[in-house]
Formats: C-alpha cells, sequence, structure tokens
C-alpha cells in the first residue's frame, strides 16, 4: 500500500516533493489528498494557471502549510504541467513526512 511519503525523495540540500495540482479551485488546500497511481500529494490552489499565478499560489501554501520560509520552496520540474516537483530545503524527507501526516490528520 503506497502512503504520502512515496512521493517524497531526499535531495542534496533537503527533500524533493512530487504534487499533483489542481488550478482555478474555490479554496487553497495541501496536502489535498494522494494519488496512489501517479504517487503524488494533491494540492488545490484558487489561482489560475495563467502567467505564474498558481505556481506562485503554490510556493506560497505549501511554504505556509510547513512552516518553511518562501526562499526555501521552489519548483524545480512541472512549471507548465499539473505534475510538478517542488525542493523544499533545509528539511529532511522524515521531517516533511510528519509534518505532512499531520495536517492531513488534520483535514
Amino acid at each position: 500500500m503506497s502512503t504520502m511519503a512515496d512521493a517524497l525523495f531526499d535531495d542534496h540540500d533537503g527533500t524533493l516533493l512530487v504534487i499533483e495540482v489542481s488550478a482555478g479551485t474555490k479554496s487553497d488546500l495541501f496536502p489535498a489528498g494522494y494519488n496512489t497511481w501517479r504517487k503524488a500529494i494533491g494540492c488545490r490552489v484558487a489561482a489560475p494557471a495563467v502567467e505564474g499565478k498558481a505556481n506562485k499560489a503554490v510556493i506560497r501554501l505549501i511554504s505556509t502549510t510547513i512552516g518553511m520560509p518562501l526562499s526555501a520552496v521552489s519548483i524545480v520540474s512541472g512549471l507548465t504541467s499539473s505534475q510538478k516537483k517542488v525542493r523544499i530545503a533545509g528539511i529532511t524527507k522524515a521531517q516533511l513526512t510528519g509534518l505532512l501526516c499531520s495536517e492531513s490528520d488534520r483535514k
């Protein structure tokens, strides 16, 4: 059985996170479920997917949710796709797994 941890990968200066973004939703939500087939954590943002607005909203939402500065969160692939890889600097896979699991339990 897949878990949310399957969407996280150790990186040289932090952790990579695989997400699946739904833009233009009614409200922002992260984590917004887990797609076991794609091994991706859901992320919903109200911002539209035009002119990078959704990408900026994704970075802001993830940063706020996990309590990391905006500068620690960056999209490393998938800028024009709904599937993205996000690097979070300064946090281990184990730490991020704990934060995401506690967030998903609250929702």
